[in-house]
């Protein structure tokens, strides 16, 4: 997805923001010169993700170390683990199980300190109550499940700690629908904000379900030309994906390949391209979107 004014506007909005409280007052301002350059130097395919990725290399010669998010990764693994029970007997209780798992998956994309800053519980209890009895673009979900009936090969793109235990039942479910099928899960290969990287598949027990590996990179989202190689010939091989959250449709979104993207809406720019409210949730197709 290519760079906006709008992301241009809150990239710098959010690292005025980030800085606001470090250092000296002339290493803020040089600073947000750097950032001014790496977004003024950005090629127009350049996505948010990638240019954050850049920005966080001159974060660190100017403050040090950014925020590390391991202890609160650990804390929202453990929550969603403690509601997996109560979540699995809602989802055996409906008629289609596999649709049930992914809309509480997508209910759970709210739990992103990249986006909200600050991620509150009882927003999340609320949206995962509300999930029971949400809906997900039946055209498209009909599409998916035609598309995964024929295919041989299929790739889940997560994206948050914490919503990965619903990414498992997700999976889970789909092994039942599809036992056919060829499932890898592809996790971050870096530490990104609090996106889920192998520690986090196997705190959740998500490597039990299938196949893990991660995208070879510390960008949050998994663009094709920063990924690994093994991860983009494991993503171009793929008959389907299914990507989760806002960055992996910002960096995926218009390479061609046949992807079903599963997000919240939680930016300004999301909302109105997608008519939506906020938190409201998205399941769109590459092909259609």
């Amino acid at each position: 997805m290519k760079l906006c004014a709008s992301c241009i506007r809150c990239l710098v909005d959010r690292q005025e923001e980030r800085v606001r409280d470090k250092g000296k007052e002339e290493d803020r301002d040089a600073y947000m010169r750097q950032v001014a350059r790496i977004i003024g130097e950005s090629a127009p395919e350049d996505s948010a993700p990638v240019l954050v990725e850049r920005i966080n290399e001159v974060y660190r010669q100017y403050f040090g170390p950014v925020t590390d998010y391991d202890e609160i990764k650990k804390e929202f693994n453990d929550l969603m683990l403690s509601l997996e029970p109560d979540i699995r007997s809602v989802m055996e209780a409906g008629k289609d199980p596999l649709h049930t798992a992914f809309v509480f998956a997508r209910a759970a994309n709210y739990i992103d300190f990249g986006m909200a800053g600050q991620v509150e519980k009882e927003t999340l209890f609320q949206l995962l109550e509300k999930a029971a009895g949400d809906s997900m673009d039946e055209k498209v979900y009909e599409e998916m499940l035609s598309d995964l009936g024929k295919a041989r090969k299929m790739i889940y793109v997560t994206d948050n700690c914490g919503e990965v235990v619903c990414d498992k039942l997700a999976v889970e479910e789909l092994k039942k629908r599809f036992p056919g099928l060829d499932i890898t899960v592809m996790v971050r290969g870096e530490a990104a904000l609090n996106d889920a990287t192998i520690e986090d598949a196997i705190q959740t027990g998500l490597d039990k379900a299938a196949r893990i590996t991660d995208n070879g990179c510390g960008v949050a989202g998994t663009p094709l030309d920063y990924v690994g190689a093994d991860a983009r010939r494991l993503l171009e091989e793929a008959d389907v994906i299914v990507a989760k959250g806002q960055g992996n449709f910002e960096t995926m979104h218009g390479c061609g390949l046949n992807i079903y993207y599963s997000f919240l809406c939680k930016c300004d720019w999301f909302r109105k391209r997608f008519g939506m409210e906020k938190n409201k949730g998205m399941f769109v197709r590459e092909r259609s979107s």
